[in-house]
């Protein structure tokens, strides 16, 4: 009997673990494919300027179609994610963030140049993303306290990259405000704005931090009460 008992035990520890595994592989598999398609489209475009061309451009050029399927891969595994916070303002923050982020999948932005004559999916994309990229670094912050206090190891890299996001996405937003007021004016070395590459940099501290975010709460149900 007491074989039996242990026998069923470990089994149903053995089970425990392998959900526990799923949890954090899934999303965190989503999060890499995402990475790697906008890798690859990044590498087949060598035409484009990452300095200063933004990457929702490259849709229209070779592979483009990688880039929306990376955003909707993001934004499903960043839904993952919210459904695992409890109800609170740090949930509806990721929640936004990852609407955003599949709305900008869905809808492609114009090609490059034609920035000051927008069409209507250069628009609902431009406002998407720019929701998510206000969203994610809010997130940050709400749930820095909450999530750190779930895994204590987390924390230094919780707090650096809720840091990297928020100034990248203030520096985003300023030459955002810039490009769209005639510049550019901000220009450096030969360069026409750094908007392309700040945006590569926030995308980069974005989806690392969703990561981390998955691997903190994939270990349980500790998430939710954030």
């Amino acid at each position: 009997m007491t074989r039996t008992t242990t026998a069923g035990g470990t089994a149903q520890t053995t089970t425990a673990r392998r959900a526990t595994a799923a949890r954090v592989r899934v999303p965190l598999g989503l999060i890499g494919a995402g990475a790697l398609a906008m890798a690859a489209v990044e590498l087949l475009n060598p035409g484009y300027d990452p300095v200063s061309e933004v990457l929702s451009r490259y849709v229209h050029g070779i592979a483009g179609p990688l880039l929306p399927a990376a955003l909707l891969a993001v934004g499903a595994a960043s839904a993952v994610l919210a459904a695992r916070l409890r109800a609170g303002a740090g949930r509806v923050a990721v929640a936004l963030w990852a609407a955003g982020i599949m709305i900008a999948g869905v809808f492609p932005a114009d090609p490059p140049g034609h920035h000051h004559r927008p069409s209507t999916s250069e628009l609902v994309h431009g406002s998407a993303a720019f929701l998510a990229f206000a969203a994610l670094p809010v997130a940050a912050l709400l749930l820095r306290r909450t999530l750190a206090a779930a895994r204590p190891r987390s924390r230094t890299a919780l707090d650096a990259l809720a840091a990297a996001s928020l100034l990248g996405t203030t520096v985003l937003a300023v030459l955002l405000v810039d490009v769209m007021d005639g510049g550019p004016s901000l220009g450096v070395a030969g360069a026409p704005t750094l908007l392309g590459l700040v945006e590569r940099l926030v995308i980069a501290a974005d989806l690392a931090w969703v990561a981390v975010a998955l691997v903190v709460t994939g270990a349980g149900e500790r998430g939710r009460r954030g």
